[in-house]
C-alpha cells in the first residue's frame, strides 16, 4: 500500500506561510494586490478566472485530506500554473479565517475592474454599496447581485474592503463573476452611471416611494442602479439627494425592518423581473 503523502509545509513560521498570513491585513493586501480565497467553491471559481489574460489563482495551500477530497480542483489549479503546497492542519489553521477550515486556501490577484470599463459596458443593473461597513453584508450583496444578473457592483470609498476575508467568503465565488469597482466616491458613481443612461434609485426604509408601486408603474424596467447604505443608519441625506428616487421595501407584516442583505436581494430581483417583462430593457 502506498503511504499517504507527507505535508511539505509543517511550520507556521515558514516564510511562505507568513506571507500568506500577512494577507489577512488590509495594508498588505493593498501593497501586494493579493488576497485569500478560502474553501472549495471560492477556489474553484478562482481557478477558472483570469484578469487581463493572467491567471487569478497564484498559489494554493491544501491539506493532504483536502487534496484527495477535492482532487479535481487541485489538479485544475496545477494545470492553470498555480503553485500547490500541501500543509499540516496546524499550518492551514494559521492561514484560515474560519472556525472549521475546509483545507483549501488560495492566494489570488486582485480582480476589481475600473469604473470606466463598467460604464463602457452599458450596464442595465448595478448595485452601489455606499457606506456599507460590514464585510459579510458586502459579500452577501455581491452574491445577490450576481444571482439577480447584475452587470456590476460598485463599492464606494466609504465602504468596506472588497478583499476582506469575510467579504470574499460571503460572496461564495461571486467575486469572480461580477465586475466590481472599488474606492469610487459616491458622487462620481452617481454622475457616471447617470451619464451612461442608468437611473439612480436609493433603497431606504423611509423612502417616499413604495417598491410595489414602482413595479406596478413599470418604473424599474429600464437600466437601474440601486444605492444601498449603512447597516445601522441607512443612507445620509446628502446621498439620498443624489438619487432620482428614494424607494422603500414595503413591510406587509409586523417586522420592524429588513436587514441590508435581504432588502438588497428584494430590490435587485424586483429590477431583474421588471427588466425582463415586455417593454423592459432586457425583454
Amino acid at each position: 500500500m502506498t503511504p499517504p503523502p507527507t505535508p511539505e509545509l509543517t511550520s507556521v513560521r515558514s516564510a511562505r506561510v507568513a506571507a500568506a498570513r500577512r494577507l489577512s491585513r488590509r495594508a498588505f493586501r493593498g501593497k501586494e494586490r493579493r488576497f485569500l480565497a478560502e474553501g472549495p467553491q471560492a477556489v474553484r471559481e478562482a481557478v477558472g478566472h483570469d484578469a487581463d489574460g493572467e491567471p487569478t489563482l497564484l498559489e494554493l495551500f491544501t491539506t493532504v485530506e483536502a487534496a484527495e477530497r477535492y482532487a479535481d480542483i487541485v489538479d485544475a489549479a496545477r494545470a492553470a500554473g498555480a503553485r500547490v503546497h500541501t500543509a499540516t492542519d496546524e499550518v492551514m489553521a494559521e492561514i484560515s479565517h474560519t472556525v472549521t477550515p475546509q483545507g483549501l486556501v488560495g492566494v489570488c490577484r486582485f480582480v476589481d475592474a475600473s469604473f470606466e470599463d463598467i460604464l463602457a459596458a452599458k450596464p442595465k443593473l448595478v448595485a452601489v454599496l455606499a457606506h456599507v461597513r460590514d464585510p459579510g453584508n458586502a459579500g452577501t450583496v455581491l452574491r445577490c447581485a450576481d444571482a439577480a444578473g447584475a452587470e456590476a457592483v460598485i463599492l464606494t470609498d466609504a465602504s468596506v474592503d472588497l478583499y476582506n476575508p469575510k467579504s470574499v467568503r460571503a460572496s461564495v465565488g461571486s467575486l469572480f463573476h461580477v465586475p466590481v469597482a472599488v474606492g469610487v466616491p459616491v458622487e462620481r458613481a452617481v454622475e457616471g452611471l447617470r451619464s451612461a443612461g442608468v437611473r439612480i434609485v436609493a433603497a431606504d426604509g423611509a423612502g417616499e416611494r413604495d417598491l410595489d408601486d414602482e413595479l406596478d408603474k413599470g418604473a424599474l424596467a429600464g437600466p437601474t442602479a440601486w444605492v444601498f447604505g449603512n447597516e445601522a443608519w441607512g443612507l445620509p441625506e446628502e446621498t439620498r439627494a443624489l438619487a432620482d428616487a428614494v424607494i422603500r421595501v414595503p413591510i406587509h407584516g409586523r417586522a420592524e425592518s429588513l436587514n441590508l442583505a435581504t432588502a438588497a436581494a428584494v430590490c435587485l430581483y424586483a429590477s431583474a423581473r421588471a427588466q425582463r417583462t415586455p417593454g423592459g430593457c432586457r425583454s
